[in-house]
């Protein structure tokens, strides 16, 4: 069975989706509706700009958002999802693949929680910090005895986990999981505390736009990060939707539950190949590829 997976923030790379604009008229299209929907030329900052100004936040998202979604649509009738993910951000580009949401309303719920996470890190200094070489329940547990708010945040794969919460509590945690034994346990660059309740401001405002947003039955399966497990309801989707941001991203979990189910082949769809890594890492008999845009499938 053929699986689409779909990245997160911080696969946004310099130049990213030119070529698509430079040779597909669809996807030309598409980038100009989406320089109307939010109001500005994104497309000068992901064809022109810089690393550091793809990393502001209202850029961030939509831009990684818009090449995957716009790369799967240029990708015609060979694009047959049977199951599909996204790592985080990268749920909302899946839901799009499978026709759950379209287009328009996919971007403006990016925009919007692109903006209410920026609020959300302005409230409260956090981070996040990417635990190497332990095992998960480890984690956890010194997690669960750090004083303040700390928590597990993406599983990755085995053995690479991120932690996400206050800063003094992410650094005394680090710490406890050094001295546990962990390879690494390095604080990113990264501007808050992603998926943990420190984003709940943030979940409240997403909520509000994704209850007034319509979502149509989905053309396959969604494996949601929050339950790891196939999901086709329209209103469990929106419910999982709404939790992801202050619940942990269980990437581990999604991808054995996918392969459980007769996934046999990973096609990542966007920027980078991140999630082909992981996916190699969480079962290394799996097949992994990237979506390419062939001109004539315009």
């Amino acid at each position: 069975m053929k699986a689409y997976i779909f990245p997160g923030q911080g696969a946004q790379f310099s130049g990213m989706g030119l070529d698509l604009y430079e040779n597909s008229p669809l996807a030309q299209e598409l980038f100009e509706k989406a320089n109307d929907i939010l109001g500005f030329p994104i497309t000068d900052t992901m064809f022109e700009g810089s690393a550091e100004d793809l990393k502001e936040t209202k850029v961030t998202q939509p831009a990684i958002f818009l090449h995957s979604v716009i790369l799967a649509k240029t990708l015609g009738d060979s694009f047959k999802p049977e199951m599909v993910a996204g790592h985080s951000l990268g749920e909302f580009s899946a839901l799009v693949a499978n026709g759950a949401l379209n287009f328009e309303d996919g971007l403006k719920l990016v925009s919007q929680r692109a903006m209410a996470m920026q609020k959300a890190c302005e409230l409260q200094p956090s981070t996040m910090a990417a635990v190497l070489g332990l095992d998960d329940e480890i984690v956890e547990k010194v997690c669960n005895v750090t004083d303040g708010i700390v928590v597990a945040a993406n599983y990755n794969c085995p053995g690479q986990l991120v932690i996400s919460g206050e800063i003094e509590a992410i650094d005394k945690a680090c710490q406890s999981l050094k001295d546990a034994g962990a390879r690494r346990a390095l604080v990113l660059p990264v501007g808050g505390a992603f998926h943990s309740p420190l984003m709940e401001p943030a979940r409240e405002e997403l909520a509000a736009a994704i209850e007034n947003t319509t979502f149509n039955k989905p053309n396959c399966p969604i494996y949601q990060n929050v339950t790891a497990n196939a999901v086709v309801d329209e209103t469990a989707i929106k419910a999982n939707l709404i939790s992801q941001l202050t619940a942990p991203v269980r990437w581990t979990q999604s991808v054995q539950q996918m392969i459980a189910d007769g996934a046999t082949l990973f096609t990542e769809v966007g920027p980078g190949k991140v999630l082909q890594g992981l996916v190699k890492k969480i079962n290394r008999a799996s097949e992994t590829t990237s979506a390419t845009f062939e001109t004539n499938n315009d």
